[in-house]
C-alpha cells in the first residue's frame, strides 16, 4: 500500500512539473518592451501598433513623458528599452552633452514645426522689429532658421550647417526680427493663445495636443523634405534585438504610415524607411 501511495505521489509530482514547464515554455514566447514617448502623436502611434505586436509575441508597454529631458535619461539608465519623441539632431546634441551613446533604430514620422500668429497671416507681413518667440531647444534652431531663410527674411553665414545652426549664424536680417529663444517647448502654445509676441514657433506635437491643426493654422510650415524626422532611439547594443526589429517593422509598415497620414491630416507626416 505504501509503495502504491509513493508511486501515485511521484506521478502527481511529475504531472505538476510538466504543467509548470508548459507554462514557462509559453511565457518564453512573449517579450515585454517598454517605450517612452511624448503623448501626442508618439504614444498614439505606439498604441496603434500594440495589437499587431501582440500577435507577434511582443507586449508593448508605453510610458508617457511630458518633456524632452527625461526620456533619454531614462533610456540611458535602462529604465526603458527605447524611446520615441526626438529627431537625430536632438539625439546627437544630447549624446554630445551627456557623453551618451544612444542611437537611432529608424525614422517613423515628421512633425513639421510651424510659425503661428494671431497678428499676421503671412511671414512676409511681419513688421520691422517683430518679436519671434522660439523654444530653448537648440536642436530645432536650424529648422526655424530654414523657415525664415526660405521666406527671404534672413540669410545665413557661409558654411553654416543647418542641423547645428544657431541664431548667431544669421548674416542678414532685413526686418530686424528679434528671436527670443529661452522658453520651454511645451509653453509655446500658451504664448500663442495669449497673443504674446508677433509670431510663435511651435512643435507639431504640442500644437496638435493643444487642438491646433498645423496644416491649417500655421502661417508657415516646415517642408516635408526636412531632415528632422522623428526616430525611435535605443541603446547601441539593443538596435538589432528581435523585439526592436519587430517594433520598427510595425511602425514603418505601409498600413501604419497610411494611418498616420489619415489621422493627423498633415499635422504629422509619414516618412520613408530611413535608418
Amino acid at each position: 500500500m505504501k509503495k502504491k501511495l509513493v508511486g501515485l505521489l511521484a506521478i502527481a509530482a511529475s504531472a505538476l512539473l510538466l504543467v509548470g514547464c508548459g507554462k514557462a515554455s509559453s511565457s518564453e514566447k512573449n517579450t515585454t518592451i517598454t517605450v517612452g514617448a511624448s503623448s501626442v502623436p508618439h504614444a498614439e502611434i505606439l498604441k496603434h501598433v500594440q495589437p499587431q505586436l501582440k500577435k507577434e509575441g511582443i507586449n508593448l508597454k508605453i510610458k508617457v513623458f511630458q518633456d524632452y529631458i527625461m526620456p533619454n535619461k531614462a533610456l540611458a539608465n535602462k529604465e526603458l528599452d527605447a524611446n520615441y519623441f526626438q529627431h537625430i539632431p536632438f539625439l546627437d546634441n544630447w549624446n554630445k552633452k551627456n557623453n551618451g551613446s544612444l542611437v537611432s533604430a529608424g525614422a517613423v514620422h515628421l512633425e513639421p514645426i510651424g510659425v503661428y500668429s494671431k497678428k499676421v497671416k503671412n511671414l512676409k507681413d511681419l513688421k520691422d522689429g517683430a518679436t519671434i518667440l522660439v523654444s530653448s531647444n537648440v536642436a530645432d534652431y536650424g529648422r526655424v532658421l530654414t523657415i525664415f531663410k526660405d521666406a527671404g527674411l534672413i540669410t545665413l553665414k557661409k558654411g553654416t550647417k543647418i542641423t547645428t545652426a544657431t541664431f548667431d549664424d544669421i548674416k542678414t536680417n532685413k526686418k530686424h526680427l528679434i528671436f527670443k529663444h529661452t522658453y520651454e517647448a511645451k509653453l509655446m502654445t500658451q504664448f500663442y493663445k495669449n497673443n504674446e509676441g508677433d509670431a510663435v514657433v511651435i512643435n507639431a506635437n504640442y500644437a496638435v495636443q493643444a487642438g491646433l491643426n498645423p496644416a491649417k493654422d500655421a502661417i508657415e510650415l516646415e517642408k516635408s523634405s526636412s531632415p528632422y524626422a522623428n526616430i525611435v532611439a535605443v541603446r547601441k547594443n539593443d538596435k538589432n534585438k528581435p523585439a526592436i526589429k519587430k517594433l520598427m517593422k510595425a511602425l514603418q509598415s505601409k498600413s501604419t504610415q497610411t494611418w498616420i497620414k489619415d489621422k493627423y491630416k498633415g499635422g504629422v507626416l509619414p516618412v520613408k524607411k530611413v535608418n
